[in-house]
């Protein structure tokens, strides 16, 4: 059994992607924690909107006797140094976190482990959350390197450019992994086709203007080996049937688009009408509305929807599409 920690506040959305790409039997457990009796711990690394996953060794009351009661009547199964790490998710239990490191790592001292906090072999994380407390031993920390791809320091960049945690999700949501190919058929700058490479599939690339193809492939060439970006119209994408694995796109909005609002639900029916055509998975659609309709039309079943506040005046509607 395997402790997830959940970044965010939307937790729907975080497990619902740990759950498509790493722990398909995920549950929540309480705010911001899952716990998973499986997990691809190789997939798990690649998860945006988990933080940290953990074997469980536990879950009690979210309080600290409790949290060292749990530890003391476990069996640890490690050898090697150790040390604690505690929180409290979103301030939700009330607990002392620095007390609760100190009295779990004197249960470890007290079972003959030596405690390092600079390298040590194993982590406690003990997470507390709203009534709850789990413990597990960390076995993987995802990757946080976003802010160094933040589209403001690529090679190339335009205002708009959706940011690299959010791309990373979709890219997980949408099924991409080593080996599958992911296409974006209106992918601007390239941010969802970085991730989509980072992740191991094979980015490919389809949009209306030629200033963000070259301005794409100039990105991706930064952060892949294996892409392909063409010019083209993405109701008809030079593509046959079944020609990738997953999709992933950010349909124009209609305040910053200069399409009319005829013009532009013609656009998207359009391609999700294509990307239905030549994509034997999921898709994934982002937009500032929302596209059921349009994506029942072409032919998609909606599997889930989120949406996502990006500030007062937007929201982000998140559908996933099988």
């Amino acid at each position: 059994m395997y402790l997830l920690e959940l970044v965010g506040s939307d937790d729907d959305f975080a497990l619902a992607e740990a759950r498509a790409a790493a722990a398909p039997d995920a549950d929540l457990v309480a705010p911001g924690l899952a716990v998973a009796p499986s997990l691809d711990l190789d997939r798990a690394a690649d998860l945006a909107f988990t933080r940290y996953a953990s074997r469980l060794v536990g879950r009690t009351d979210a309080s600290v006797e409790s949290a060292a009661t749990l530890l003391d009547a476990a069996n640890v199964g490690i050898e090697g140094t150790v040390a604690v790490r505690a929180t409290d998710v979103r301030g939700s239990a009330g607990v002392d976190t620095q007390r609760a490191e100190r009295e779990l790592g004197g249960v470890l001292t007290d079972r003959g482990f030596s405690v390092d906090l600079d390298d040590p072999d194993f982590v406690l994380r003990a997470a507390f959350s709203d009534d709850a407390c789990a413990l597990g031993w960390l076995a993987v920390a995802t990757d946080r390197d976003y802010d160094a791809r933040k589209p403001t320091k690529r090679p190339f960049f335009q205002p708009g450019s959706m940011d690299p945690m959010l791309a990373r999700a979709l890219v997980n949501l949408a099924g991409a992994r080593s080996g599958t190919r992911l296409l974006d058929p209106m992918c601007g700058t390239g941010g969802v086709l970085i991730e989509a490479g980072l992740v191991g599939a094979r980015p490919l690339g389809n949009d209306a203007q030629e200033k963000m193809v070259r301005g794409a492939r100039e990105n991706l060439r930064e952060y892949a080996d294996d892409f392909a970006v063409w010019r083209g119209d993405a109701t008809r994408l030079p593509l046959r049937a079944d020609a990738v694995d997953a999709a992933v796109f950010d349909a124009p909005y209609g305040r910053q688009s200069k399409i009319e609002t005829h013009g532009l639900r013609d656009l998207v029916g359009g391609a999700l009408s294509e990307v239905e055509r030549v994509t034997t998975g999921r898709c994934v659609l982002v937009a500032d509305r929302d596209w059921r309709d349009e994506a029942t039309a072409a032919g998609w079943t909606v599997e889930s929807r989120f949406v996502r506040r990006v500030h007062r005046s937007l929201d982000r509607h998140v559908l996933v599409l099988e």
